[in-house]
């Protein structure tokens, strides 16, 4: 009772799983490196939980980063990290998996290895340690935390990582020593086992290629593909929480994967292809949810939400499922361009959740060259019929420091925000007063995967130029509002996105500097990053503000994410020509991943 929300620590609540001991091969400690209040709203969590827990060979429980002031008392007590279910010490676990959704929750991992009393590299942990493995978007290139994982799960888990804990499972009961049984685990699709490769740098740091130290260990490693959906389950019986969350709602996934190619976004690269779940499913699950729950809200989940096929009959379905039931919907991710007016009718008499809309950029050329393929035209368009139906308020997402980005695209911004605002004045008489503008800006990072994976990013000064004019302009627009990250924490970020084996020791010593909840404004420690990057020789633009020639070896090059490079080159060259890619459903733009999986773009070439 000494520490902040002590409720986030006990465990117990409705629906969690409890097994009993000696009724499953395999304890799976799934540690999320951030608090439980964050955790417990990735959804992710609540999928894998559901799915493993069904088996009765392995027993997932959950694992949180604890506060700052938990783990000071944790210490004090000789209290070592344990899991929720059971309290069970996270070392005692036979495998402990942590969740890669954030460059700057690295620290919190060594901390929770600390915390448990696990050593930090994975050659200096003897064969009565538990397996220690990663997953989850990060780990496309998780050569910055290689050297702590035995191994890391690249692609979509719902099957990969049950077969995993299966095979081990095996590999343990037939006496395997971890290594032997690493062999056996890296026949596995998506699986990839550091200690297997070795990277090779010239005389000048850079990576120059990587060389294998187990022979058997294949070239490269192609991820998993759920091909799917409707074959996997779904979470219906949620864990309710008994304290605050950052997200207190059903959540339902109507598919996977993205068609519309903007070329800063990881997600839309390395979640391809498109898979759908059927109406009928994601209906019954948002219901079971709900009735399971006792949620008042439900949150429709995807990349793009209204690109799903039947978005319009599902919605009208829940929407009288909903109002009955005072239950409000929220719809993340709109697309300005395709969304459907009739549902934003029905829900505006519904209790309201908010309009958020991401033009990404603030004038068309700019638009043009990361494919973002809309208008002005669509986004005054769609702001001024959620206008004509009630909605006051909005949120717009963009990003600064995008590549050939001038001031002027900077300013264009502002000058959205403006026409919103001025149009929100011109109707209903005069309802400038009452109506609001959210611009939200984030600093562009260029990431592993796609497109702009080779271009430089801006360094903080610029940033915090571009931030300072924006704000001028801004300051000046009644009504509108502007939130912005901070300058070094993304150069931070691009340089654990894009970097190598290189940043295991920076990570450790920033971790020993007193590192932790990077990703917290009131945590980030940007003198100890600093002093760690200084003291292990790494520049502070490494790999981050020069930039990549595209002919360079990419530290992440052992990954096949099943989109060709030869695709991210040329959507790259596009973009410097403001040249634009169409929608996959509507062609295909032989990306490649349909020599792996099937794809949407299977009907077109037929």
């Amino acid at each position: 009772m000494t520490v902040e929300r002590p409720a986030s620590y006990i465990g117990g609540e409705p629906n969690s799983v409890l097994k009993e001991d000696g009724s499953f091969d395999v304890r799976f400690a799934m540690c999320f490196p951030d608090t439980y209040e964050i955790g417990m709203s990735w959804n992710g969590l609540s999928i894998l939980y559901n799915i493993l827990n069904k088996t009765d060979y392995c027993y997932m429980e959950r694992v949180f980063a604890p506060k700052t002031d938990m783990q000071s008392a944790m210490k004090k007590c000789g209290l070592p990290l344990f899991t929720l279910e059971s309290k069970t010490p996270v070392k005692n676990a036979d495998i402990v998996g942590f969740t890669l959704q954030y460059e700057m929750a690295y620290t919190n991992i060594l901390c929770m290895l600390d915390l448990a009393g696990i050593p930090l590299y994975s050659a200096e942990r003897s064969e009565d340690y538990p397996l220690i493995i990663a997953g989850g978007p990060c780990a496309f290139n998780a050569e910055p935390l290689a050297d702590f994982f035995d191994a890391v799960l690249i692609g979509d888990g719902e099957e990969l990582l049950p077969e995993f804990c299966r095979v081990y499972a095996e590999c343990r009961k037939s006496g395997l020593s971890k290594r032997d049984s690493l062999i056996k685990l890296q026949k596995l699709q998506g699986v990839y086992v550091p200690s297997f490769y070795k990277p090779i740098y010239g005389d000048d740091g850079r990576f120059v290629r990587m060389e294998k130290t187990e022979p058997s260990a294949p070239d490269r490693i192609l991820r998993a593909f759920l091909s799917d959906l409707n074959k996997v389950d779904y979470p219906e019986c949620p864990i309710n929480p008994l304290t605050e969350v950052v997200q207190e709602r059903a959540v339902c996934e109507l598919f996977r994967g993205c068609t519309r190619g903007c070329r800063f976004c990881q997600a839309g690269m390395i979640y391809r292809p498109v898979r759908e779940r059927s109406k009928e499913k994601n209906f019954g699950y948002a219901v079971r949810q709900l009735e399971n729950s006792g949620y008042d809200e439900l949150s429709l989940l995807s990349l793009s939400t209204s690109d799903y096929s039947a978005f319009e009959p599902l919605m009208l379905d829940l929407i009288d499922y909903c109002k009955e039931r005072k239950i409000s919907v929220s719809l993340p991710s709109l697309r300005l361009d395709n969304f459907s007016f009739r549902i934003l009718d029905e829900i505006q008499g519904m209790r309201k959740t908010g309009l958020t809309f991401a033009p990404e950029a603030g004038t068309q050329r700019l638009r043009d060259v990361i494919n973002k393929n809309i208008t002005e035209d669509d986004i005054l368009g769609a702001i001024d019929k959620a206008i004509d139906l009630g909605w006051n308020s909005v949120k717009l997402y963009f990003m600064i420091g995008l590549p050939t980005e001038t001031d002027e695209d900077v300013e264009g911004i502002a000058d959205i925000a403006e026409k919103i605002m001025d149009l929100a004045r011109s109707k209903n008489n005069g309802m400038r007063g009452r109506f609001s503008v959210s611009v939200s800006v984030a600093n562009f990072v260029p990431k592993p995967f796609t497109p702009f994976q080779w271009v430089p990013q801006n360094r903080p000064e610029e940033f915090a130029r571009k931030h300072d004019l924006l704000r001028n302009r801004i300051r000046r627009i009644k009504g509108v509002t502007l939130h912005y990250h901070e300058s070094f924490v993304s150069t931070l970020e691009a340089v654990l996105a894009r970097g190598g084996r290189e940043l295991c020791g920076v990570i450790k010593r920033a971790w020993e500097l007193g590192c932790r909840f990077d990703s917290w404004t009131e945590h980030f420690k940007e003198d100890a990053w600093r002093t760690a990057l200084k003291e292990c020789g790494i520049g502070e633009d490494h790999y981050s503000l020069t930039g990549l020639d595209t002919d360079d070896p990419l530290p992440w090059d052992i990954v096949d994410s099943g989109v060709s490079r030869e695709f991210l080159l040329r959507e790259y060259h596009k973009s410097t020509e403001g040249i634009t890619t169409p929608d996959c459903r509507h062609a295909c733009n032989g990306c490649g991943i349909n020599k792996h999986t099937e794809c949407v773009c299977e009907g077109i070439l037929k």
